[in-house]
């Protein structure tokens, strides 16, 4: 099966400071990868490369065999909306709209009738088993809720890729251990993939794959240098 992702050889240097020294990855379609590191470590720069939402310095990202390195910011952001979704540890909802207003929210630029877009939000707010609480607005919502709106916001685009940056962090255990549940269940409904950031081994032990991320260089899980693997 061909990579849906592959990076390699990625650095990313701030002025003097290397975030990500050396890094270099493969996803395939439907595959739930995490990787692992300590705060600091250059795993939210890593993601945000792969992401498009940074470029890197030096290395290469190819999505379905497409540098996308080599897309202007406006192509590159069409990009991102057609090919990814973004849930973070922070849920980024707008406080004022509702669940579903949330979800649709990455719809209006694109040319569709409300009816059509309200119509995807609501599949999605129930493929996540929130349909009866569409008409809630976030502060109506416990921290659980508000992230199943962030994941059915980032699939509102049926994406084939999500990105997860501590997607458990602001959850207690229980309703962490839904969310990653929901992962598995949308991975197999969907074929959808997904890319995990984090520091918490019950999470890892979800993916099909871990890697670790120690001073800006990505190993594997036996702690190899993954170019080289």
């Amino acid at each position: 099966m061909s990579d849906l992702l592959q990076a390699e050889n990625l650095q990313k240097s701030f002025g003097a400071l290397q975030a990500v020294r050396e890094a270099s990855l493969r996803i395939a379609p439907g595959e739930i990868v995490a990787i692992m590191g300590r705060s600091g470590s250059g795993k939210t720069t890593l993601l945000h490369l792969l992401a498009g939402l940074e470029r890197p310095t030096t290395g290469q990202i190819l999505y379905r065999g497409e540098d996308i390195d080599r897309l202007d910011e406006d192509a590159l952001a069409l990009w991102r909306r057609a090919n990814i979704g973004l849930v973070f540890q922070a849920f980024h909802l707008i406080p004022t709209l509702s669940a579903l207003e949330n979800v649709a929210f990455p719809l209006y630029p694109m040319r569709l009738k409300a009816a059509e877009r309200h119509a995807r939000a609501e599949a999605h707010l129930n493929q996540v088993g929130l349909a009866d609480r569409a008409q809630h607005r976030p502060s109506r919502m416990s921290g659980g809720e508000q992230q199943r709106v962030a994941i059915a916001r980032a699939l509102v685009n049926n994406p084939p890729l999500i990105f997860a940056d501590e997607p458990t962090g602001n959850l207690d255990s229980t309703t962490g251990d839904e969310i990653l549940t929901l992962f598995k269940k949308l991975r197999n409904e969907t074929g959808t993939a997904f890319l995990m950031i984090t520091h918490d081994d019950k999470v890892a032990a979800a993916a099909d794959r871990v890697l670790k991320m120690v001073d800006g260089i990505l190993l594997n899980e036996k702690g190899q240098d993954n170019e080289k693997n």
